[in-house]
């Protein structure tokens, strides 16, 4: 294959565009987190690499790269990238869905066992130095509702079957078969209001795509157990948030874990900070130590097959949004 000019849109800054310097020699690179940055090298370049940037950037340098060929999100999700006319084009997009899927369901795990041993009230009794021993849930037997059955979700099931959960999933998209070993129960498209009457702790690793914004409102919230958990490691609007407080603050729900929210960072004040029935994660459960290497490397596994003319992994459903 010809050379290649690639457009890196980053802080030139970033250590980890230092891994590039392993793509073949005669690859052409422009990086940058303004348009005139990249510009000059925007009307010859092959393959854009949105290196957690947002949509704007982006589509201001598409309208300026009229040959490329291929766009990588480093983020799994892909809605802060999607544009209708990066939709309507043939060119490929990619993302790095499965690279942050362990760190994820370790979360999930942790909030579980959060919530069903009361952790907070340990640490609370702890550190007032009084000795209060109570009674702690046991997880074996309860049933995982896991809202969304990528990569992420299936993690997340394998992850509760090792602790003796029962797991019940629910996926939009055709094609999960129904003799998966993780799970028990397989919960047709339209039945979500089964799932949310079933689950103990409800997952919620949907993309958010305009059919996932706003799915889990008052009236789904209104199904759930009393002492039932949600947990959100999807995106904050697939929740309507201010339902979501609301029925926290009237503990119609036991509780939530929360790694996303509607705004980020949550703003000063938010009601989040005072719930003592919410554990809040600022968006770092998927953090783990080189997790931003691991992004990079992956970008270079897939830069390496669009070298080669091989197909390329992670291809992204634009229409969809997943």
């Amino acid at each position: 294959m010809d050379s290649l000019t690639l457009l890196v849109l980053a802080n030139p800054a970033d250590r980890r565009l230092r891994l590039l310097d392993r793509l073949p020699q005669d690859t052409r690179i422009a990086a940058g987190d303004s348009v005139g940055a990249v510009a000059s090298a925007a009307p010859g370049a092959d393959v854009i690499l949105a290196w957690f940037t947002g949509r704007a950037l982006l589509e201001e340098v598409w309208r300026m790269a009229p040959r490329v060929r291929w766009v990588h999100s480093s983020s799994a999700g892909v809605e802060n990238v999607l544009f209708p006319a990066l939709i309507a084009s043939p060119a490929v997009l990619t993302n790095s869905r499965g690279l942050f899927s362990r760190s994820l369901a370790e979360f999930v795990m942790a909030a579980i066992l959060f919530f069903a041993k009361d952790l907070r009230r340990m640490v609370r009794s702890q550190a007032a130095g009084l000795w209060d021993p109570f009674e702690i849930e046991e997880i074996h037997g309860r049933w995982i509702g896991i809202l969304g059955y990528g990569d992420i979700g299936r993690t997340v099931a394998g992850r509760a079957r090792a602790l003796g959960m029962r797991v019940a999933v629910l996926r939009r998209r055709s094609g999960l078969s129904p003799h998966d070993p993780l799970i028990e129960r397989l919960v047709p498209p339209e039945g979500l209001p089964e799932l949310l009457t079933l689950a103990d702790y409800l997952v919620l690793t949907v993309p958010l795509t305009p059919q996932t914004r706003g799915l889990v409102g008052e009236a789904q919230l209104n199904l759930m157990k009393p002492g039932a958990v949600l947990i959100n490691i999807a995106r904050g609007p697939v929740v309507v948030e201010a339902d979501l407080v609301r029925a926290l603050e009237q503990k119609r729900i036991r509780g939530a874990a929360l790694d996303v929210f509607d705004a980020e960072p949550l703003p000063p004040g938010h009601p989040f900070y005072r719930l003592d029935n919410v554990l809040l994660s600022p968006h770092c459960a998927d953090h783990f130590p080189g997790w931003m290497d691991r992004a990079m490397e992956f970008f270079l596994e897939n830069f390496e097959r669009f070298h080669k003319g091989e197909p390329l992994q992670n291809v992204v459903d634009k229409t969809l949004g997943y």
